[in-house]
């Protein structure tokens, strides 16, 4: 029987080794169930004592494309509008974190393709007898909105008008006057979408009616919002936390370990996917970034992370190839000015390079690198993360789950295997030593 060759040998697992599987292993475990926790608390309906206090303002609204600030008020004459029905379909809610009583947009109801202003406006009637009276404000909006009582703007999403500013919609509350209780009046609201937003059958303006609710009622109602926008993007708050510590067990191993180029590169890979994830969660729940430059980080940053991967798996093999470290930067370069010049085919290009690239390294990997299975599931998931729009889309794998009722993405499940996978494939790299392994993963190709 032929021995294995020096390159397809694994190295011994020493005492460190298995300390540090045992910790990943730990770790990984006790996450997991905290993040399950939170998607089964987020994805609770809301109590039927607390929506029953309150008043979903749902049904017919008054309804206008384009922006007069004039609208807001009392005395505005809004028969002429359209009128759009808020009313949700029994059980709805949208296709992204889960978000109950979801409506289409102005898309569905006669404005195809329209993007920039519009206005919503209906009489509300404040029950008597109550002290104090809050709006609950829609918790989807395509892409902000301005909340207005009787001409009197309460705040909103964002900021509108000349210049708008626009960031993720969460969960708002907005006090009516002291004077509201046994009132009626008018609540309108003003919303912006965006140019850049993407066009769906039924985007466009509000996607949940605003909620009608006394105190404290409506304080417990916002907490139950939030703990559901939270739990919505959960993990992409979990995982890049994940993936620096995963730059930080690099960095930690890198002098004992032969694959120094491949910690190198990989350490930025997955720093630059860490930015990418966890902007996601910041636009959620912060006004700190606004959309229209989350949107051009979605298209670009993609782009150095595959060049990062590349460079790095390059490097697990024993010989890192120069052909293919100048195929990744010009891949790069044509992604990058596709992304920017928004020339799709340029875009398409650059994507469909870097998986034949990808496909080229996994062959490497077969014929001459170590752990040959760990790193060839390993790329493998890398790549499912990354294209699996080309990958995973044609063979039918959902782009979204629902466990526990919150939406969890297919990326974001990839993800979480290819930080174990990661952690374990660090780990295994200190104290490879076969023949031509410090030469063949040097940072500068030979």
């Amino acid at each position: 029987m032929m021995s294995p060759s020096p390159a397809a040998a694994a190295p011994s697992i020493d005492t460190t080794q298995r300390r540090l599987f045992i910790g990943i292993v730990v770790v990984t475990l006790v996450t997991l169930i905290a993040v399950m926790a939170d998607l089964a608390i987020g994805g609770r309906p809301d109590p039927q004592a607390l929506r029953s206090a309150a008043t979903l303002l749902d049904g017919s609204w008054r309804f206008h494309i384009g922006d007069d600030p004039h609208w807001a008020d009392v005395r505005t004459d809004d028969t002429p509008w359209e009128t759009v029905d808020l009313t949700a379909p029994p059980g709805s809610h949208d296709g992204d974190v889960g978000l109950p009583d979801y409506v289409g947009g102005w898309m569905a109801h006669g404005h195809p393709g329209y993007h920039g202003y519009a206005w919503y406006r209906r009489v509300v009637t404040v029950p008597a007898g109550r002290g104090s009276w809050d709006i609950l404000g829609p918790t989807l909006v395509d892409d902000g909105y301005e909340l207005y009582w009787n001409g009197q703007r309460l705040g909103g999403s964002g900021r509108l008008g000349p210049d708008p500013r626009v960031v993720g919609t969460r969960p708002l509350r907005f006090a009516l006057p002291a004077d509201a209780a046994g009132t009626r009046g008018v609540l309108a609201i003003r919303t912006y979408m965006l140019v850049s937003s993407g066009v769906s059958a039924d985007g466009g303006g509000m996607h949940s009616a605003p909620i009608l609710a006394p105190r404290p009622v409506s304080d417990a109602l916002h907490r139950v919002q939030w703990a559901r926008t939270i739990a919505g993007y959960i993990v992409d708050a979990i995982e890049p936390i994940a993936m620096l510590a995963l730059v930080v067990l690099a960095f930690a191993c890198w002098s004992r370990s032969s694959r120094k180029g491949f910690l190198v590169f990989g350490g930025i890979a997955l720093a630059l996917t860490a930015a990418r994830r966890l902007n996601n969660a910041i636009v959620a729940w912060t006004d700190l970034q606004d959309l229209a430059t989350y949107t051009w980080l979605a298209s670009v940053m993609w782009v150095p992370t595959v060049a990062a991967w590349a460079l790095a798996w390059n490097r697990w093999s024993r010989h890192p190839w120069r052909s293919i470290d100048v195929a990744a930067v010009v891949l790069m370069v044509v992604g990058l000015i596709g992304a920017m010049i928004h020339a799709t085919d340029m875009t398409r290009i650059s994507r469909l390079g870097s998986i034949a690239l990808c496909v080229v390294i996994g062959v490497r990997v077969v014929r001459d690198g170590p752990m040959r299975v760990l790193a060839l599931v390993t790329l493998a998931s890398i790549m499912a993360a990354l294209f699996g729009s080309e990958w995973l889309d044609p063979i039918g794998v959902p782009g979204i789950w629902f466990p526990f009722g919150i939406g969890v993405a297919r990326t974001q499940y990839v993800y979480a295997l290819v930080v174990v996978l990661m952690a374990f494939l660090i780990v295994r790299s200190i104290g490879d030593s076969h023949p031509g392994g410090a030469k063949g993963n040097s940072v500068a190709a030979s």
